[in-house]
């Protein structure tokens, strides 16, 4: 309590606790009231903040103290427990706002120990991607994890620095022995891939590198395919030769019935490695790059063993992600609003990014070449009302009809080309249970290599020649693609009448 008072922001007015003994005492200068009788203590002290001083509290708990505020426009803190606050341990700089992460959602799985450290402790692990914002949560997950070697690959030389900087100084605050390893490079460049893998002994792969932000990729077909497409293509045969053990795909519930061009390219993703992996003996698919890759690179042009397992593991959006709408919409209440929310009814899977990254892992440790691993996301969200719980969460009020008075409005934009108002996890209907409680097997078609190389010579054809009626055309037959209908089908450099 002396450390909120310390300052001029903060008055200490009444504390609530579930223990019955402590009701109608006080503690410095503040009586203890039953938690029940929240909401009466709020109006008896107009009070304007709430601490929560429950940090183990469960996800589905607190959610359900913060819905049962009925005051509005109050803002909700998390300060340490009371025993911290006994002991004297609390400082100011220990108070936070409460995030909508803390209360959406479900409560996380315990994980299991022999399925994090299977494809991790004591190897030689990559990660592709490694500066965006699930490769750089794999780098710090996996660093605690005891490898012997982490190499972080990525094409954004900014984006690696700051993810060096950070594990460099993770690594010394655990006393790691892990060699660190920043590369910077595209993962369609063959020959380097395969340099770094078998210079380094690489023994698992994470390939986290992809374009996923939908509307973009809609505008930009031939970067779906070159980056998603052939990039994993080149990751995936590259471990091949390197005899990487294990490689695992980070995938999307967007490559599920696609209905826009990243999804359709995460899909042919998932299904090149599906194909791959059926495979002892493989004949390598020649990659070939356009003119300012250099000629065609022949690294791919030979027949291998192939002992490499392949895993994809499948799972939607992560909260305060690159992709994700949290930091859109954060950013748009600190500027007064409105919060863009395209369809009133729009349903998305979230999960924070701690959460899905040691799903992966595991699903990873799991070996079970070819599969396709689906992680349980929970109950969709109404995005609608995750922009209301942000809003409410921040201390300020919704300004709507009913409310004209409000802080912050809400507006509808319309669905953008390609987006769905639900998203899916499974292409079929059936799905069979692993090891881990959150995470599920799927049973799907499997292509052959002999189509699947097919299809690549189609596609790349139609990306030599630039026509991207013909490259839709090819993504949409593979995957069961529906893509909206437009008058005008446009690529970045492009704009083709049809």
């Amino acid at each position: 309590m002396e450390a909120l008072r310390s300052g001029d922001e903060y008055d200490p007015v009444a504390l609530l606790d579930d223990d019955e003994a402590l009701h109608g005492r006080t503690v410095s200068g503040c009586r203890i009231f039953k938690s029940g009788s929240l909401n009466e203590v709020l109006e008896r002290y107009d009070c304007c903040d709430v601490f929560l001083a429950l940090p183990s509290l469960p996800r589905h708990k607190l959610a359900g103290i913060v819905e049962g505020i009925e005051k509005p426009g109050l803002r909700i803190q998390s300060i340490p427990s009371l025993k911290l606050l006994a002991g004297g341990k609390f400082t100011i700089n220990d108070v936070r706002d409460i995030r909508v992460e803390d209360v959406l959602g479900r409560d996380e799985v315990p994980a299991i120990d022999s399925l994090l450290e299977e494809s991790v402790k004591d190897k030689v692990v990559m990660v592709t991607g490694a500066a965006g914002s699930i490769g750089s949560e794999l780098c710090r997950q996996l660093l605690a994890l005891k490898p012997e070697c982490l190499i972080m690959f990525d094409h954004s030389e900014y984006g690696l620095y700051e993810t060096s900087e950070a594990i460099n100084a993770l690594s010394v605050k655990l006393g790691s022995c892990a060699l660190v390893v920043s590369v910077l490079g595209t993962i369609t460049d063959a020959r380097q891939l395969v340099d770094v893998m078998t210079t380094h002994q690489v023994e698992t792969v994470y390939h986290a590198a992809a374009y996923k932000h939908v509307p973009i990729i809609e505008n930009n077909v031939f970067e779906a395919f070159r980056n998603n497409v052939l990039g994993t293509l080149c990751c995936a045969q590259a471990a091949i030769i390197a005899n990487v053990q294990r490689f695992i795909l980070i995938s999307s519930d967007k490559a599920v019935r696609p209905a826009n061009i990243m999804g359709a390219s995460k899909r042919v993703a998932e299904m090149t490695l599906q194909a791959a992996s059926s495979l002892n003996l493989i004949t390598l698919y020649p990659v070939k790059m356009p003119a300012d890759f250099g000629n065609r690179d022949d690294v791919f042009d030979k027949t291998v063993a192939n002992r490499t397992s392949f895993t994809m593991v499948r799972f939607g959006n992560v909260l305060g992600s690159s992709g994700s709408v949290v930091p859109l919409f954060r950013a748009q209440i600190r500027t007064g609003g409105p919060l863009t929310v395209t369809h009133p009814d729009m349903h998305r899977y979230f999960m924070t990014i701690r959460e899905a990254v040691e799903l992966v892992i595991q699903a990873g440790g799991m070996d079970n070449s070819g599969e396709v691993f689906v992680l349980d996301m929970g109950a969709p969200v109404n995005i609608r009302t995750l922009a209301q719980q942000m809003i409410r969460l921040s201390g300020l009020t919704l300004k709507d009809a009913e409310h004209p008075e409000g802080d912050i409005e809400i507006v509808h934009t319309g669905l953008r080309p390609g987006e769905k108002l639900y998203e899916e996890l499974l292409i079929g209907d059936r799905a069979s249970p692993t090891r881990h409680p959150k995470i599920f097997c799927a049973n799907e078609t499997v292509m052959s290599w002999s189509e699947i190389t097919s299809l690549l010579d189609s596609m790349f054809v139609a990306y030599q020649e630039q026509n991207i009626l013909q490259l839709k055309a090819l993504f949409m037959s593979a995957t069961h693609c529906t893509l909206p209908e437009s008058d005008t089908i446009t690529d970045a450099s492009l704009s083709v009448k049809t």
